[in-house]
């Protein structure tokens, strides 16, 4: 079958642009060649700086005929309807088209119409002009005398010639006749700019690869990279020498030549004093050009770097690799100078005091003065948010309050268990802990361990805090201004050369991350408390002032943001609460001058709220756990706190989805385990099972009494358990859930507990009377007894173990209810005539429901 080549060569492509724009040129001619009746075997797309190039292999010959019939409107339709119908079917009168009669619908208009098939090369030279004038390039010019004129073509860089033959391998090809702009097609190519400028002519696509590569060109992009990246590891290995590798740079540079021929150049050895990243970046950005490390070394530089080249020079390249070394010893030189600006004083000292009081900074030190100069400046964060000085200050205050939550679970002090609160007994953990999940990733070594001391937690709460003033202070330094990408990086450095802590350091850096799926988390207690702190901060500001995400529209990265929380807590096992912390986070903001949020941290002399509270704990019943009148009245752009705060935990359980399910989780069990936690699972003190009376009623809490389903020893506030704001806690919960539906018991337990609560579910929708506890004198089973005994023990078993957090141990106390429940559907009659009996053995199935939910929604799960 005959295979099709195209060509279409202009001036030097951006690298950035070359791959997408052939993939885009493959799409655009081989949908169209589809839809104009042809098939093809296989297509692929190749790109060099100067040409997109597409092979397309057995392509068939001609269109096929097309015979169709055009059903139109009854032959009594008015005209217009008419006059439509011609036009779709293509007729010039009426007179053309066909009579047919239907006995119900009687007479009407038939269009039979018949197209024969159309040559290939006549289809193509249609096709081509058209893609070629549309073409989705992110930007393009027009060029030459004929750019005055309205249409004129538009391309990337100026077209300069377009290659198309057809044919099959044995015969001779035939060039498609197109033209566009005055550019006609042929079957003529040139070759490399420098060595070999002349016209080639060629047949057909292995004829036509053959001709260029004599003609220095190296069609294939991943060949080119193959060359670049084998020669330049041969040139450092030589050279005792080892490449410092970058897919990124690498496809940029086999972007940038069509002949690549690896050279290396050099520069002093003062300039090695400049950090390896800035040294990196330079000669990255400005030469495009990789640097070496010796060999075996950790992140040391050498003064070696390797370039590529588009020709081969007489003098070997000496000329190329010298001309390139001055270029990079002048960009050093800028990079030398940043790096020393940035570690003197700054001029005006004299004008950051207030500044420095304000976060308890030390002039002395130079990046203490650079987060100084960032409050005195006033520079924006966002127009509704305040500035970054304010944002600091919001982001240090909660860090002070996450530090010692986070160091519990990551440090824990000694008589301390990790990820457990104080005061609750230490007790191995489960088996089947997130820690030992096989889909969760292993817990890193923290980046910065605190060895063989013990810190207090008051210290790690000054050190969380300390970071958190700092990390923002880079943002004014020169290197950064130059290289925003080493914000962070540069930080860590400055701290270090200045003597802060390491753990103070290296949260400057890793309060960014992650900033990807693949990146890692922060695990030192300090670093993982200020990135909270940052992401959280984040989050809820710009929840406040409903700047969400929408679609596929996140101009903020906020989910990037609230996925880098769940992984920070779930992978380094951190309980935290979040609604609690969403809340201290709004109180940091008020609303203030009309469309703007400010800090009110600190907002007067004494240091308390300028709203007449103490402090965001005031503004939470500590009976209750939810949010007080003072907060749901506070001011926000036409939604309450509480909406805020609630649609900001929603948003967290969808990321929450999305990890786990990347994790291999299944959807069914997370939203269980979500929607358990989304109501009332069990009676507390002083209440009854919230079941309807007849005629949907509930009694009043004078008539309520204590079931024997209340947590023993405890009365849990319906916030406490019902808020499902413990990412760690959710995570455990659906990874406990699975193992247990692993399990014969499991999968027997779900079938009888989800007919439980489809039987009850069932009941109150139609409102019948279910008794507001369970009465053993109304049994008259033993299969009841039996159940309600299971229930009680399983209810005890199971609460004692979620208090201790073993969830695998609360399912292992459910799985008792098997066999009861079993024998209770086989031998007991639930709907019984004696309404009174009916109510109690509904009650008995609600109990059912009530304990299991205690861990899981059993009606969500599939099975």
């Amino acid at each position: 079958m005959p295979d099709l080549l195209l060509e279409l060569r202009s001036e030097e492509i951006p690298a950035r642009m070359q791959r997408k724009a052939a993939g885009d040129l493959r799409k655009l001619l081989t949908d169209g060649l589809v839809d104009a009746g042809l098939t093809y075997e296989a297509a692929r797309e190749y790109w060099t700086p100067r040409r997109l190039t597409l092979d397309i292999r057995g392509l068939t010959a001609r269109s096929k005929d097309i015979s169709e019939e055009i059903k139109g409107p009854s032959t009594k339709a008015p005209e217009p309807a008419v006059q439509g119908f011609l036009r779709k079917a293509g007729l010039a009168s009426i007179a053309e088209a066909h009579v047919h009669s239907d006995p119900k619908k009687g007479d009407f208009y038939v269009a039979h119409i018949s197209r024969p098939g159309r040559p290939a090369e006549q289809i193509i030279a249609e096709l081509v002009p058209g893609i070629i004038r549309n073409f989705p390039w992110p930007k393009s010019m027009r060029w030459g005398p004929a750019s005055a004129k309205p249409g004129s073509l538009r391309w990337v860089r100026p077209l300069q010639s377009t290659l198309c033959t057809f044919g099959p391998e044995t015969e001779e090809p035939v060039v498609v006749d197109f033209e566009i702009d005055g550019i006609r097609s042929g079957n003529i190519t040139y070759g490399h700019r420098f060595h070999a400028p002349g016209a080639i002519t060629v047949r057909r696509f292995d004829d036509y690869v053959a001709k260029l590569e004599a003609a220095k060109v190296v069609l294939d992009a991943d060949r080119r990279k193959e060359i670049i990246l084998a020669d330049a590891r041969n040139l450092a290995f030589a050279s005792g020498l080892d490449l410092v590798e970058d897919e990124g740079l690498l496809e940029e540079v086999s972007g940038l030549v069509e002949w690549p021929v690896v050279l290396m150049g050099e520069f002093e050895q003062d300039f090695l004093a400049i950090p390896a990243e800035v040294i990196r970046l330079t000669i990255r950005a400005n030469q495009k050009c990789f640097v070496t490390r010796p060999h075996g070394a950790g992140e040391e530089l050498s003064n070696r770097f390797i370039l590529t080249a588009n020709i081969e020079a007489k003098d070997g390249g000496k000329e190329i690799a010298h001309g390139n070394g001055k270029v990079v010893r002048a960009r050093l030189s800028d990079a030398l100078y940043f790096w020393k600006t940035d570690q003197g004083d700054l001029p005006d000292l004299d004008q950051l005091q207030a500044s420095a009081q304000k976060f308890g900074l030390d002039l002395k030190k130079p990046l203490d003065q650079r987060m100084a100069r960032l409050d005195h400046l006033n520079v924006t964060f966002h127009a509704k948010l305040g500035t970054q000085g304010e944002r600091v200050e919001r982001i240090a205050r909660l860090a002070e309050e996450l530090a010692p939550i986070v160091a519990q679970s990551i440090s824990p002090l000694e008589g301390e268990m990790a990820g457990r609160p104080e005061g609750v007994a230490s007790r191995e953990a489960p088996a089947s802990s997130v820690r030992d999940r096989a889909w969760r990733q292993d817990v890193p070594t923290p980046s910065v361990a605190f060895g063989d001391i013990s810190p207090s937690r008051g210290e790690i709460t000054a050190l969380a805090r300390r970071a958190a003033v700092l990390a923002k202070a880079d943002l004014t330094t020169e290197v950064v201004g130059e290289f925003p990408e080493l914000q962070g990086a540069m930080g860590r450095k400055y701290a270090l050369l200045q003597g802060e802590h390491p753990s103070v350091a290296a949260a400057i850096e890793e309060h960014y991350k992650p900033q990807g799926p693949s990146d890692r988390v922060p695990t030192d207690p300090v670093s993982v408390a200020v990135a909270l702190a940052d992401k959280l901060d984040t989050l809820v500001g710009f929840w406040a002032i409903d700047e969400k995400p929408t679609g596929s529209k996140d101009p903020y990265a906020l989910r990037r943001a609230a996925l880098g929380v769940v992984r920070i807590l779930v992978e380094n096992g951190v309980r935290l609460p979040l609604q609690r912390q969403f809340l201290n986070s709004l109180f940091g903001l008020t609303f203030n001058r009309g469309n703007r949020f400010s800090v009110v941290w600190r907002a007067d002399d004494e240091g308390d709220f300028t709203t007449g509270v103490g402090s965001a704990d005031d503004l939470i019943s500590e009976r209750t756990g939810s949010l007080s009148s003072e907060i749901r009245g506070l001011e926000l752009p036409d939604r309450s706190a509480s909406e805020i705060i609630a649609d900001l935990l929603s948003f967290f359980h969808d990321r929450l989805k999305v990890y786990l399910r990347d994790q291999g989780a299944r959807h069914d069990l997370i939203d269980a385990v979500l929607a358990a936690g989304s109501r009332p699972i069990s009676p507390l003190e002083g209440e009854m099972s919230a079941q309807p009376t007849e005629g949907g009623a509930v009694p009043p809490a004078s008539r309520r009494e204590a079931p024997p389903s209340a947590l023993p020893g405890i009365s849990p506030s319906r916030g406490e358990i019902g808020q499902n704001d413990d990412l760690l806690q959710i995570v455990r919960r659906v990874e406990a859930l699975g193992s247990f539906l692993d399990t014969e018991d499991g999968k027997n337990l779900l079938a009888g507990t989800k007919r439980a609560a489809n039987i009850v579910a069932a009941e109150e929708k139609k409102k019948t009377t279910i008794a507001d506890h369970v009465e053993p004198a109304l049994f008259r089973e033993d299969a009841e007894k039996t159940l309600f005994a299971a229930v009680n023990q399983a209810e005890r078993q199971a609460g004692e173990a979620i208090q201790n957090e073993d969830f695998s141990a609360a399912m292992l106390a459910l799985s008792v209810l098997r066999e009861p429940v079993d024998s209770f559907f086989e031998k007991v009659l639930v709907n019984d005539q004696d309404q009174a009996v009916r109510a109690n053995r509904l009650a008995l199935l609600a109990r059912i429901r009530a304990a299991t939910d205690r861990v899981a929604d059993f009606s969500k799960i599939a099975g």
